[in-house]
């Protein structure tokens, strides 16, 4: 993933958080409510992170794989 590509990345997904916690903290609901969907958004918000995490790994190790690929080819 190059060097920009993860900034975006990084920076939707902290205005998207940003966003939902403002949105939830400005609604007219009871405390109760609010907790719970919280709570709720964390759980969200921790998945899709796990997730985003997981193809980080993925695309790592495929960049990887590629520079070893290279590196053996020129040496041999």
């Amino acid at each position: 993933m190059s060097d920009n590509k993860g900034k975006f990345i990084l920076g939707a997904a902290i205005g998207a958080i940003a966003g939902a916690a403002a949105g939830i903290l400005f609604a007219p609901k009871s405390g109760k409510e609010t907790r719970k969907i919280i709570g709720d958004k964390a759980k969200e918000y921790a998945e899709k992170s796990k997730e985003m995490l997981d193809n980080g790994k993925v695309a790592t190790k495929e960049k990887i794989k590629e520079v070893a690929d290279t590196v053996s080819k020129k040496m041999e």
